[in-house]
């Protein structure tokens, strides 16, 4: 058995229905109780009054009954928008207010609750999912992909990566981040497995690798960032995890370093490095990377488009073309026409990507136009971080900056405040009034937009342009940093 995304329907019943589908902390479903188990869904959801061409909200982690929700919605005609737990209720509250959902599903609880009064029909029509990404106004801003595009990624990883009969797939990445969609559609289309990985196995290193080995994964997708955690483990290798055999990458750069120290650990294993913002439905190219790497070569390349694909540049910004791009933002015209265009008859992109693309046809990303950061794999608009500061008690004015690694990977992001209590672009302590800061915070957003650090500034520096100069408030921090040795000698 597998589910046909072309169809949105179970296929090829009469095979393998005892294999497992899907598998989380407390249970395994075979294929054909997952489809037992959707179809049972469509009905509760038809009888508490979700229609199609209406969103339907689904919050929770890393249950199966997540993964049953979406499933049914894309059968009902019903666009599903994922929103991982880890999110605060007035986040939950808001993303329900946008899509004007009239329920919301619990996974975590099994139940449909209330959302606003009355359901609003989409004016988009075959809308599979709706996935919020950071908004620079401090306002979520959600991503209409169409049935279409999710039909043809599924087909991409069915058809191009000669990933194998019925593989076992590792999730990870939260349902509200679109690359968690390559080890679901991989799995569901090749009538493998998906092996759901909460935060509370993944805390526990041993444990986290025992639960691979045990439901025998083989196809990991990640940020960077992750695998160099679980480096960290002596046991992350192939002797634990015999049948792990390919990695793929996305959401961040991948280094020819952290590539070698896999083949350390993985000698016969394959990496695919991939790239695609959310608005060309989770990537829209792929390469595979052969050992060996010289360590010095900088950048490794993203990939080559895929074959519904057009990649091209405008004044050095990476463009994308065809039908898996996004059908606009949920409601608002004046972003989607910022960045969206027809090219040769074609939805096209504007990612505000940097990069370049060789006489092969592979592209190398060199960096944003804006402020938008991918941080340990989300995509996070440093404007919303911004908004979230400057609505804590007595603060005015409000920037973020991210702190970089010498080779360009982010590490962290850091917060500034602005006082008149200190001196023009000097740093120092917080008011008292901010102590709680981090709690505050957390009620307005979620736990990987809270940056690790929080300092007072005098006067904010500006650049020409009068914005905030970022550079110059990462740079005073680094300047504090290495004062404060000397300072309690």
């Amino acid at each position: 058995m597998h589910f046909d995304f072309d169809r949105c329907q179970f296929a090829d019943l009469e095979h393998n229905a005892d294999a497992p589908a899907l598998r989380d902390a407390s249970r395994v479903l075979d294929w054909a109780g997952l489809q037992l188990a959707v179809e049972a869904w469509q009905l509760r959801a038809s009888a508490a009054g979700i229609m199609p061409g209406t969103a339907l909200v689904i919050s929770g982690h890393k249950q199966i009954e997540f993964v049953v929700a979406m499933l049914g919605c894309l059968r009902l005609g019903v666009t599903y928008v994922p929103l991982d737990s880890i999110n605060p209720p007035q986040r939950l509250q808001r993303i329900i207010e946008l899509v004007g959902a009239g329920h919301y599903y619990d996974a975590a609880t099994d139940r449909f609750e209330a959302g606003v009064a009355q359901a609003t029909p989409l004016a988009e029509a075959d809308l599979a999912y709706i996935m919020f990404t950071s908004g620079s106004t401090g306002d979520p801003k959600g991503v209409q992909i169409g049935r279409d595009s999710v039909a043809l990624f599924a087909g991409w990883i069915r058809d191009c990566l000669g990933l194998g009969a019925r593989p076992t797939f590792m999730n990870q990445m939260l349902f509200s981040f679109d690359f968690s969609l390559f080890d679901l559609c991989g799995a569901l289309a090749l009538g493998g497995q998906c092996v759901l990985c909460p935060r509370e196995v993944i805390a526990a290193p041993l444990d986290f690798v025992g639960y691979l080995a045990d439901s025998q994964v083989q196809v990991w997708a990640s940020t960077p960032s992750f695998v160099r955690q679980q480096l960290l483990n002596d046991e992350f290798d192939a002797a634990h995890l015999p049948h792990l055999q390919v990695f793929v990458f996305g959401a961040e750069s991948l280094t020819p370093t952290l590539a070698n120290q896999l083949w350390a650990r993985f000698p016969k294993a394959r990496i695919i490095n991939s790239y695609g913002p959310t608005e060309a439905t989770c990537s829209t190219t792929w390469i595979e990377i052969l050992p060996p790497l010289d360590a010095g070569t900088q950048p490794l390349s993203i990939g080559r488009a895929k074959p519904y694909a057009e990649l091209f540049l405008v004044d050095g910004e990476l463009c994308i073309a065809g039908d898996h791009v996004m059908r606009g933002y949920l409601n608002r015209p004046d972003l989607s026409a910022g960045v969206l265009f027809e090219h040769n008859g074609k939805r096209a992109y504007r990612s505000g990507d940097l990069a370049e693309i060789d006489e092969h046809g592979r592209v190398f990303f060199h960096g944003r136009r804006d402020d938008q950061i991918k941080l340990h794999g989300y995509r996070i608009e440093l404007g919303e971080v911004d908004a979230g500061l400057a609505s804590l008690p007595g603060v005015s004015a409000a920037a973020t900056v991210a702190l970089r690694r010498p080779d360009g990977t982010l590490v962290r992001m850091i917060g500034f405040v602005e006082t008149l209590e200190l001196p023009a672009a000097t740093l120092g302590p917080l008011p008292t009034a901010l102590a709680d800061w981090k709690q505050h915070l957390a009620s307005r957003l979620p736990a990987y937009m809270i940056p690790s650090e929080l300092l007072a500034c005098g006067r904010f520096p500006g650049t020409l342009s009068d914005k905030v100069d970022r550079k110059r408030l990462a740079a005073l921090y680094q300047e504090t940093r290495l004062k404060r040795p000397k300072e309690t000698q």
